[in-house]
């Protein structure tokens, strides 16, 4: 039973999330008792947010399931990988486990429909991933053609310079302070220091690839976009925090300084 739960959770990892914010940085974590649940920011915090679903003594009890779902479902969530009437049979064996309602087993349960669950979700996973990296390399072609000053390196990732800088140039033994703005090719924000307001500071070398690649090519003061396709981010399995499996990135960064 527990080797039927890694095979399935194993093809589940791509879709999985746990931490958001990480940018092109990476990160673990565990959730034991006590951070079980992450402290809301201040802008989801508001009293205009409308009506809750129940009263406020069980809010805490829905607020938990709430993130346990967010924990299971990851940055892409089963709204993805099932249909409706799949994630209610998800919701009831939730259920039925949690409270040993079963008229099953479930040990019998997992060893029989194991195997099965594994091979669904692998499948419509890499279906998935597939499209998300032949949308990147379309994105990467009209980037090129929209961008006479874009250049493609041979690792695949497309360095555009803004601004050109005239300080010193930075390598993997450096650490760097820049600010960065980093969406989806769609547009969509996955993690900005410029949003924030706060220059962040980080040694190059523990990066991914293509911020090693392209923050090598910049100097102090200058600013360039880097267009970065997965295999240079965060590839098949996607990052907690918004970055979906397979996906090409774009980042526009300001680099203020190398020491």
């Amino acid at each position: 039973q527990q080797e039927t739960m890694r095979i399935a959770l194993k093809s589940m990892a791509a879709f999985h999330a746990l931490r958001g914010g990480t940018a092109a940085f990476t990160a673990t974590r565990s959730f034991g008792v006590r951070s079980l649940v992450r402290a809301p920011t201040a802008r989801f915090m508001s009293s205009d947010s409308g009506p809750m679903p129940h009263d406020d003594d069980k809010m805490p009890f829905y607020a938990l399931g709430v993130n346990l779902a967010r924990q299971v479902g990851g940055q892409t969530s089963f709204n993805t990988l099932l249909e409706d009437e799949e994630l209610d049979l998800l919701l009831e064996g939730f259920s039925d486990s949690m409270k040993g309602t079963s008229i099953q087993s479930d040990q019998v349960v997992l060893a029989t429909y194991g195997p099965a669950l594994n091979k669904i979700l692998q499948d419509r996973t890499e279906r998935i991933v597939d499209r998300v990296k032949a949308d990147g390399e379309k994105f990467i072609e009209n980037f090129l053609d929209c961008n006479d000053d874009a250049v493609k390196t041979d690792s695949g990732m497309v360095y555009c310079e803004m601004t050109e800088g005239d300080g010193k140039q930075p390598d993997t033994s450096n650490t760097v302070e820049v600010h960065y703005h980093g969406t989806l090719t769609d547009g969509t924000v996955f993690d900005s220091s410029v949003d924030r307001g706060q220059t962040i500071s980080f040694p190059l070398s523990g990066v991914i690839k293509g911020w090693q690649e392209g923050l090598a090519m910049m100097k102090e003061g200058g600013k360039a976009t880097l267009v970065i396709p997965s295999d240079l981010a965060y590839g098949d399995a996607g990052s907690p925090g918004g970055i979906p499996p397979g996906a090409t990135l774009k980042f526009e960064v300001e680099l203020f300084k190398v020491s």
